[in-house]
């Protein structure tokens, strides 16, 4: 299926399989990232996607959190911008949401760092994005270089 986003650039979904036979369903979206209104819209899609797969709204709320924390690292530190991939899980009897942050930014130099509290590259940041992400998920996977992704997944309960 083909999809709009809110800059109007239509993006083709494909529906994969990993090795662990991950099944990704039809609640999916894919959100591209370039200046502030696209943070709120990629929060909105991930609550709204989360909510349609069964998540209370205490921990729809949590992941868009950490959406809209990856979807900030993208428009600050990824000059050229990047997406937000959201996408409905189903493993054996689990269902959960998948988000893939991906830009093609400088990289982190040092990812152990940035996984550190109250670290930051950014005058007057809290340092607790990254890290906060990881505590509000339940699988949280990073890899940088040139560019950066970062996978997280939460299940429902």
């Amino acid at each position: 299926p083909q999809m709009k986003t809110p800059n109007s650039k239509k993006i083709t979904m494909t529906r994969t399989k990993s090795a662990k036979q991950k099944r990704i369903f039809g609640n999916n979206r894919t959100c591209l990232i370039s200046d502030e209104a696209d943070i709120e819209e990629a929060v909105r899609c991930t609550m709204l996607i989360a909510g349609k797969i069964g998540f209370r709204e205490t921990v729809s709320c949590m992941i868009g959190t950490a959406v809209s924390e990856l979807a900030r690292n993208i428009h600050r530190y990824a000059k050229t911008g990047g997406a937000i991939h959201i996408s409905e899980l189903r493993r054996a009897r689990k269902t959960g949401v998948e988000i893939v942050a991906t830009d093609n930014g400088p990289g982190i130099k040092d990812i152990r760092k940035a996984m550190q509290d109250n670290y930051s590259t950014t005058a007057g940041s809290l340092g607790i994005g990254l890290p906060g992400v990881k505590r509000f998920m339940d699988e949280f996977k990073i890899k940088s270089g040139k560019g950066t992704t970062v996978i997280v997944r939460k299940w429902a309960k």
